[in-house]
């Protein structure tokens, strides 16, 4: 078994969790040593949970807000499920919390939505378990202090100021709460946040974070989760029940691609904004088992959210104090964002959104099911993001290759963000996150290197083909195509990051179209070079491979297929959060305009069976408009594939 197969032998048996290990009681453990860990952190009225770290990109006040408002999230769930069963005292600290938070003349009162937006983020959690938990919080909490919690939350009606992003659901919520106890609310308001977030729909079920292609995480632990859980609050009765089916079959339809997206380790896909928040990739198989979506079973679900949930457990977080640090598996701060600060990882609650349904729910009951890379090798197309799916049951481990995702718009002039615009993210690999991968691509591209070794950037491409072709002898291959006007950058000084590609000083430098043929561990990488810019001089094209840690069981290889190549390899350290260093296999090769080249990207276990043939390619651009390419794979099977 290699370390990124299963930990468990995913047999059936009677015992509900027999593939992870980890039954309901396991979960309720981890939300309470997450939640005993953070109050000797809380503030002396209970309102603010301020972590130990350097203070966050919006200062103290919000740090502490958000360790507040994202445990309450754990909290609530806790309460909810067990029927407001509360040994460890929950609902009355967190109603302490709530009388401090909102006294205008408490020492430790919370920043207003109207001091600092930060705010209305937290304040959509607040409000969302306060309907969740309402008999055994708000119902039991004074007079007065209701009344403070609603002018607390009253900021939200007439606000216009609301990113027209996933953060229409925030208003929509402290809204919807505010209806259903006698606050004031905007029906208008309302509507509008609900039509916005339909513009979000894309193909076959998913939503981008936007008008821009961003496909991330948040699809589903944003966009997915609030339409499921806002349809049960008490002040939405009316308003979603004409939406619920449409909501739950977009659901339903983004699930069967997600749960083909977790590794067999447990591990979700390292792509991506906001990853500090680590096993809030859980959330959106939780909520389609709370939707109960019609065609991904309970058990493959509670199997998808405990794999990911047992992935971090096992690598060290929380840490061995309980606590969630920014980072990945450990502490590693490159990886927050400019609005991170020691409360964000906290948002990770919204992976034990489990928790909230009774121990007699099928989604506890239901006995595991292995995940699509458990049961097979997967090969397919997403079209929304762009991307071919290729995950191996050897080695556990799912990869994207990506020709449509790169969170801006098409035509972009920004430099690539790391996070989004890569060819290639997987389960078992991070792409580089310093600074000189932002401004300058190394790992999972093709570029253009000028004189001084500067890399293009590919953001604003335009996707030219994704498909599955099934073969006569039962194999297939996937295709992916996209094309881009590239340029070298100069990013601008003192940059703000929210995952976007950096802006800055760009120079032209041509227009290359890359193929992708997918099988297995295996992407064989054509590329042409179809015009250069004037005045340009490309000292070399450049084909990056996957990046790797030493010792993490992985094999990275690019070997060149078509052209006259020069192999080389790139060493970084502190560049990803899996390992102190790690390193990106390349090609490089000449600049011919017009002419094909190719290489086989490798990224697989190193206990894998040995290659049949030696692999080989070559194009045959007869017909320049339909060009061909014929390949012999490592395993022995030859495709001939049209390109575009």
């Amino acid at each position: 078994m290699t370390p990124h197969a299963t930990r468990h032998d995913p047999a059936t048996g009677t015992d509900a969790a027999a593939i992870t290990g980890w039954d309901r009681q396991r979960w309720a453990d981890l939300a309470d040593r997450m939640l005993a860990a953070v109050q000797p952190f809380a503030s002396p009225g209970g309102s603010l949970i301020t972590l130990p770290g350097p203070e966050g990109g919006y200062g103290r006040a919000v740090d502490g807000l958000e360790g507040f408002a994202r445990t309450f999230l754990a909290a609530g769930f806790r309460l909810a499920g067990e029927r407001g069963a509360d040994p460890h005292g929950y609902a009355e600290r967190y109603a302490a919390g709530l009388a401090a938070g909102t006294d205008p003349h408490a020492s430790d009162r919370w920043v207003r939505m109207s001091e600092h937006g930060q705010a209305k983020v937290e304040a959509a959690s607040i409000a969302l378990i306060l309907d969740m938990t309402r008999p055994w919080i708000w119902d039991r909490l004074d007079a007065g202090t209701q009344e403070r919690v609603v002018d607390y939350l009253a900021e939200a009606v007439g606000d216009d100021t609301y990113p027209r992003i996933n953060w229409v659901w925030f208003r929509l919520v402290v809204q919807t709460f505010l209806r259903s106890v006698g606050g004031p609310y905007s029906l208008d308001e309302m509507a509008e946040d609900l039509a916005t977030h339909d513009t979000f729909t894309r193909a076959d079920g998913w939503l981008a974070d936007g008008a821009a292609r961003s496909y991330d995480h948040y699809a589903g632990w944003a966009l997915h989760l609030y339409p499921t859980l806002w349809a049960r609050m008490a002040g939405a009765e009316d308003l979603a029940a004409p939406r619920r089916e449409h909501d739950v079959a977009l659901l339903d339809r983004f699930l069967t691609d997600a749960v083909a997206l977790v590794g067999a380790d447990g591990s979700p896909l390292v792509q991506g904004r906001s990853l500090t928040y680590r096993f809030a990739a859980a959330a959106p198989f939780w909520v389609g088992a709370m939707a109960g979506v019609p065609s991904v079973t309970p058990g493959l679900l509670r199997r998808a959210a405990s794999g990911v949930v047992g992935h971090f457990a096992d690598h060290g977080a929380p840490d061995d104090e309980g606590l969630l640090t920014l980072g990945w598996h450990h502490a590693w701060p490159r990886i927050a964002q400019s609005y991170s600060g020691t409360g964000s990882p906290y948002w990770a609650s919204k992976g034990l959104l489990g928790l909230a349904l009774p121990a007699d729910h099928p989604a506890w009951t239901a006995p595991e099911e292995p995940l699509p890379v458990e049961r097979g090798d997967v090969l397919r197309t997403v079209r929304a993001p762009g991307w071919v799916i290729s995950g191996t049951r050897a080695d556990g481990v799912v990869r994207v290759v990506n020709h449509g995702t790169d969170h801006a718009l098409p035509g972009a002039r920004t430099g690539d963000s790391p996070l989004y615009a890569r060819i290639g993210y997987s389960t078992a690999t991070s792409p580089w996150l310093d600074d000189a991968s932002w401004a300058s691509p190394a790992e999972q591209s093709v570029v253009l290197l000028d004189a001084e070794g500067r890399a293009t950037h590919r953001s604003g491409m335009t996707t030219l083909a994704l498909r599955v072709e099934e073969l006569d002898d039962g194999n297939s291959v996937a295709v992916a195509a996209s094309r881009a006007d590239v340029r070298w950058l100069t990013p601008d000084a003192g940059q703000h990051d929210h995952g976007y590609g950096r802006p800055g000083a760009t120079t032209d430098a041509g227009t290359l179209t890359v193929v992708s043929l997918v099988r297995g561990p295996w992407e064989v990488r054509c590329v042409r070079v179809d015009a250069l810019a004037d005045d340009v001089e490309a000292a070399a094209l450049r084909i990056c491979g996957w990046p790797v840690v030493p010792g993490d069981g992985l094999e990275s290889a690019v070997v060149p297929l078509l052209g006259e190549a020069t192999p080389g390899e790139t060493v970084r350290h502190d560049a990803s959060p899996l390992g102190p260093s790690s390193r990106v296999p390349f090609v490089d090769l000449p600049v011919r305009p017009g002419e094909w080249f190719a290489a086989l990207v490798v990224l697989r276990g190193v206990h894998h069976e040995p290659d049949a043939r030696e692999p080989a390619a070559r194009v045959d651009d007869t017909d320049p408009a339909a060009p061909i390419a014929v390949v012999d794979w490592p395993d022995g099977v030859r495709t001939a594939t049209p390109l575009l």
